[in-house]
């Protein structure tokens, strides 16, 4: 008689980085930090000290980010990016976006979406947050084109 296997439950979408965005496919947003005496925003989150030279806080709230802003640069990646980066394997080159968030307005770093030609994108196009699957099911967050 075989004993009952346990069964990882697939119904529910893992993060790729625990904590580092909201899993909502329609409305992802990026989580950070916000410093509560001079509201500088952070991502990813910081909570050992604020880093405005005009403010020595050490105190923050989590905070969702904007899911929208402006392209504010862009390259392509043809290496593997050290830990904590998590790749498909084979590892395969990908487009990256600078994009100045919209509320905060800071910028943020990360991966273009699978599929965007580098060659249409312009700097100051409006970008949004998107979740995309990788090889192992897990989902980690892009920013692709608003529309595309």
């Amino acid at each position: 008689m075989n004993a009952p296997t346990q069964q990882q439950d697939t119904t529910t979408p893992q993060p790729v980085l625990p904590g580092w965005f909201t899993l909502d496919v329609k409305q992802p947003q990026l989580l950070g930090t916000r410093c509560t005496a001079c509201g500088t925003y952070y991502f990813p989150k910081l909570t050992t000290y604020c880093r405005n030279p005009d403010c020595d806080s050490e105190s923050f709230e989590e905070v969702a980010l904007s899911r929208t802003g402006t392209l504010w640069s862009y390259t392509s990646a043809s290496y593997q990016p050290p830990e904590p980066y998590i790749a498909n394997t084979p590892f395969q080159p990908f487009g990256i976006a600078a994009v100045e968030l919209e509320r905060e307005r800071m910028t943020v770093l990360g991966q273009l979406a699978t599929g965007t030609d580098l060659g249409t994108l312009k700097v100051g196009m409006p970008m949004e947050l998107v979740l995309e699957p990788l090889d192992d099911g897990k989902l980690t967050w892009k920013w692709r084109v608003v529309g595309a």
